[in-house]
This record gives structure tokens, C-alpha cells and sequence, in this order.
């Protein structure tokens, strides 16, 4: 049994980035590698470094089986059951001889990967999981991930497709790369904002819905006429998804980033600094505790999970829905309640704001041209290069455009001279919405730069009212109200580093602030709560976290030239 250098720290880390539940995102175009295939070859390498292709030839994705066991660090989410029960991976297993064995934590993932660390004999494959967990950080520093250097020009979507510059950010502090970035981009990619529900508004007269004011108001006729839904549902509390998005509309030029785990702070003067200070968070947090006292958000927003979510959007329970990345659960909600009334569904509106504020200046969301969550290959993997052929074919023409659009024949036939798919007069919209909506949970890599014209493609095509419900409302609203945050990438602190436990206690601190000043009984509590967080942040070196973060960021504008 190996053991690990240092042992886990356990830790309560909340999922604060944007939630990858994206049903699309940005711009480029591309080709999938096409190598001449090759058989098998005696391989005398060992462990982590066999592959059935020679050093200098590519192996063909789908020429020969690859099996490998899959693991999601998010005790929210574990992959499915089975191959045969999603879409995407059924067409793998059937037609690219793909075996993937997925490894569950059911709600204990700190507990799991503890287990993993002790025992590296138990390790999976593959780790899909935030880009800035810690354990991510503990393995790489414990020399149980497999570095992706090699392969890059070999299988070459991922550098196509990525830009270097945001590649040398994702870097280790070893120079080396170790994570397959999900959702890349080199455009904007936000999914966040406010639905709202089409029947109810238009039931209630249509009213003006751009302020904080006008919610407020709204939502107060919404409790009044409609006692058995909810007024406003912000998702899932403990990942802060929805209050980042209300805060972002208190101040212009907020980041709803600054709420995450890897910045924590708000930009001033070219400076990262502390948001229990800021007037517009404190702001916020005013408003959301009277929102809550007066029970016009779902009293249980704190605790409840990804799937309580989904049921009330999909049944239309919800007034007003606000998150990071509300497109994938509103789009499944508009189709199935159209089913039952035309005139029902979802709409978005341009992000709320206090008033006086310059619209324009409002983002809801923000996108990183890294995306956010990661895929990492361990060293207990047999055949490392064939997983990552397999990662950058998922991201390359074909694999994106079947995971999005179903198997070729169906929806799209054959591709243009851009490498666009060609979609065919049986081109079935409600189908295409059940096929995103059943491999979001799959979509564990994401080339943002081809796909989103590849949906936009065919949505412009079409008239309006035809339209695809996510690819119109990112087009027409989130991705215009969001903004870079690249530069904000890799300021994050690893967990052995001097600051380690500091962010770790900041962490813990935003969570339980957050919480109990949401629940605030009038707005002088939420100015006590705040103050007495300060007060702890700076016992626990904040300041100086902040410090380090600040030249961090300052580094990678000068990468990215900026």
C-alpha cells in the first residue's frame, strides 16, 4: 500500500465558481486529428506510460477498446450508473469501444478522496472536478497525476483551440500541465441571470422588472396571487449561485467572481481587497435578508440540492429564477411546461440593478477562457495518452457536435468546409434539448470556442419563436451581460503553501458570513454580522491573502497581456 506524503485536510469547500451546468458558450473553428489508424504494438513500457501507439505515432480514438474508471470530486454530482443511461456515453460504449467505470461518492467526496489519498492502489483513472479543490493541488504536489505535456501536439484540439496564453496559466508550478481545462473559450460563455416565468408575468401585468425595486415589488405581488409558488429561487445557496449574481447588480463593474473560493475579494484601485467592507456587498446582503424574512425566497435555499432545483424550475414552481448558470435547467423547464400550454415557459431579462445604475455596466456572470472545472489522469491509469485521445476527441468537431446533437444521420449530416455541422430538414429541436439537457452531466470536457457556432449556426437560421430556448437567451442576453475574469485565473492558494490555511479559514468564514447574514433579522444585524466577519478575516492574515492575491493577478495580466 502506497501512502501519501501529507496527509488530507479535511475540509467543508464549497463549490463557489460558476456551476457547470452549461448548456453552451463561444467562437472559434476547427479539425479533429486524423492520423493514419495503428494496431496494437508490443508496448515495454509500464505502468502509466503503456499505449498501444508507437511514441511517434498518434493512437486513433475508437481503433481499439480503452476502459478506464471515471470519478467526479463534487459531493453534489456523481456520473451515472451506467454507460447504457446517458446518451453521449451509450454512443461511446457502442461505437468508439469506450468502457468507463464510474467511481460514486454519494455525498462524500472529501471522505472518498481521503481514501484515495491513503491508498493510491484505489485511485481512479480520471478526476473531474473543480480547477482549484485543494485535493487537486495535493495530488499534483504527491506526484499522482500524469502530466499532459506529451500529448499535446500528438492529439492537437486542446492547443488548437486554446489559447496559449491562457495554457501557460494553467499551468503547476513545475511548468507542467496537468489539467484538461472543461468549456475553454475565447468568448463569452455566462450562463448566469434572471428567468422569469412567461405565464405568471404575463398573468400579473407584464410589470417593469429592471431594478432591484421593481423584484422587489414583483415579487411581493407573486406571494400575494400565487400561494403555492415560489417567488424567487436562487439555487443553491452554499455554492453561493445566486446571491453572486444579486450582488453583481449593486455595484457597476461588480465580479460575481469575487465571491469565489480562489479570489474572495473586490477589485479597488487596482487592488484586491476585503468584500465584508464593500458597500456593495454589504448592500446586497441587506436585501437578500429582507427578501428572506418576508419569505419570498425558498426558505430551504441553503441546504437544498441540484435536484430539488431542476424539479421546481422543470414543473414551473418558480417565479423568478436567478443563478450562475440557470440555461440548462430553464431551457428543460420551457420545453415541458409548452408542452401542456403554449403560453407557458421561460424568459430572461437583462440582469437587475439598483437603480441609477448604467445598465451596460452590470455583469451577471463573468467567463474565463479556462472554463472552470478540470479533468486530471492519474498515475494508477494504464493507458494515459488513449484517455487523453480520448478527452481532445471529445472536444474536437465530432465528439462535440454528437454529444450536442445526437449521432450523425439524425440532426446533422457531414460537416462544412468550417467544420460545422450540417444540419438536415429532420432536424428535431425538442430532441436536441433532451440530448443537452441528459449529457450535461457527461460534458466533463467542453470546447466553448466550437460549439457555440456551431448552435448559433442554426438557431439564426430560424425564426425567432422556433428558436433554440438556451443558445437565444445566451446570445441575446447572458453573454452580453458578462465580463473577462481570465485574469483572475491561478491566484488561487495551495493548500500546503504559507497562506494555505488561511484561505481555508476565509473559506469556512464566507460560508457561515454568508449564511447568517442572508438570515439577518433587519439590516443593523447584517452590519454586525459583517463586522465581527472583518474582524476574524484580518486575525486570519485576510489582508495579507489578499496581498499575494493582488500580485498574482497583476502577473497574469502581464501574461496575457493586458
Amino acid at each position: 500500500m502506497k501512502k501519501m506524503k501529507k496527509p488530507l485536510l479535511m475540509v467543508v469547500s464549497a463549490v463557489f465558481l460558476l456551476v457547470t451546468v452549461l448548456a453552451g458558450c463561444s467562437n472559434s473553428g476547427g479539425n479533429d486529428p486524423k492520423p493514419a489508424a495503428t494496431d496494437s504494438a508490443t508496448n515495454t513500457n509500464k505502468g502509466s506510460e503503456a499505449t498501444d501507439a508507437p511514441a511517434d505515432q498518434s493512437w486513433v480514438f475508437g481503433s481499439s477498446p480503452i476502459e478506464f474508471s471515471a470519478y467526479t470530486h463534487y459531493s453534489w454530482q456523481d456520473f451515472p450508473d451506467t454507460m447504457d443511461a446517458n446518451p453521449f456515453w451509450k454512443y461511446l460504449k457502442e461505437n468508439k469501444q469506450v468502457t468507463i467505470k464510474p467511481i460514486h461518492a454519494k455525498g462524500n467526496s472529501a471522505q472518498l478522496m481521503q481514501t484515495f489519498m491513503a491508498d493510491s492502489s484505489q485511485m481512479p483513472d480520471v478526476i473531474y472536478g473543480d480547477r482549484y479543490n485543494p485535493d487537486i493541488e495535493r495530488l499534483i504536489a504527491n506526484d499522482q497525476l500524469v502530466a499532459l505535456d506529451p500529448y499535446l501536439d500528438k492529439y492537437p484540439n486542446l492547443k488548437k483551440y486554446l489559447n496559449p496564453k491562457s495554457m501557460e496559466l494553467l499551468r503547476s508550478a513545475d511548468g507542467k500541465l496537468y489539467k484538461f481545462p472543461n468549456w475553454y473559450t475565447d468568448k463569452p460563455t455566462s450562463t448566469a441571470g434572471y428567468v422569469v416565468n412567461k405565464k405568471v408575468y404575463a398573468e400579473l401585468g407584464s410589470p417593469a422588472l429592471e431594478t432591484f425595486d421593481d423584484l422587489y415589488a414583483y415579487l411581493k405581488l407573486v406571494k400575494e396571487k400565487y400561494t403555492d409558488m415560489i417567488p424567487l429561487e436562487l439555487d443553491r445557496g452554499s455554492e453561493i449561485q445566486g446571491q453572486g449574481v444579486v450582488y453583481a447588480g449593486f455595484g457597476e463593474n461588480n465580479l460575481y467572481k469575487s465571491l469565489s473560493s480562489d479570489v474572495q475579494g473586490v477589485i479597488k484601485d487596482d487592488n484586491l481587497v476585503s468584500f465584508f467592507t464593500d458597500p456593495s456587498f454589504r448592500e446586497s446582503q441587506k436585501y437578500l435578508a429582507k427578501l428572506y424574512r418576508e419569505k419570498l425566497i425558498a426558505q430551504d435555499w441553503w441546504t437544498q440540492t441540484r435536484d430539488v432545483v431542476a424539479e421546481k424550475i422543470v414543473t414551473g414552481k418558480v417565479a423568478v429564477y436567478a443563478g450562475s448558470g440557470v440555461t440548462t435547467f430553464a431551457s428543460r423547464g420551457d420545453s415541458e411546461l409548452r408542452k401542456a400550454d403554449p403560453n407557458a415557459g421561460y424568459f430572461m431579462i437583462w440582469p437587475v440593478r439598483k437603480a441609477g445604475l448604467d445598465k451596460n455596466k452590470i455583469f451577471a456572470g463573468g467567463y474565463d477562457a479556462l472554463g472552470w472545472n478540470v479533468v486530471t489522469i492519474t498515475k494508477h491509469a494504464k493507458d494515459p495518452e488513449k484517455i487523453f485521445a480520448a478527452l481532445d476527441w471529445m472536444t474536437g468537431p465530432e465528439g462535440m457536435t454528437i454529444s450536442f446533437f445526437g449521432p450523425e444521420g439524425g440532426n446533422w449530416k457531414g460537416f462544412d468546409e468550417n467544420e460545422q455541422p450540417i444540419f438536415t430538414e429532420n432536424y428535431n429541436e425538442e430532441e436536441v434539448t433532451a440530448i443537452q439537457a441528459a449529457n450535461d452531466v457527461v460534458h466533463i470536457v467542453g470546447n466553448v470556442s466550437y460549439i457555440d457556432p456551431a448552435k448559433l449556426k442554426y438557431v439564426n437560421s430560424l425564426p425567432l419563436e422556433k428558436q433554440n430556448w438556451a443558445a437565444r437567451w445566451q446570445r441575446d442576453i447572458t453573454w452580453p451581460s458578462s465580463n473577462d475574469t481570465t485574469a483572475l485565473t491561478n491566484i488561487n492558494i495551495e493548500p500546503d503553501s504559507p497562506y494555505g490555511d488561511t484561505r481555508q479559514q476565509i473559506v469556512d468564514l464566507t460560508l457561515e458570513t454568508l449564511a447568517e447574514s442572508t438570515t439577518a433579522k433587519s439590516d443593523a444585524d447584517v452590519d454586525r454580522i459583517l463586522d465581527a466577519a472583518e474582524k476574524k478575516a484580518n486575525s486570519y492574515k485576510y489582508k495579507e491573502l489578499l496581498e499575494w492575491r493582488t500580485e498574482r493577478w497583476h502577473a497574469n495580466r502581464t501574461i496575457l497581456g493586458e
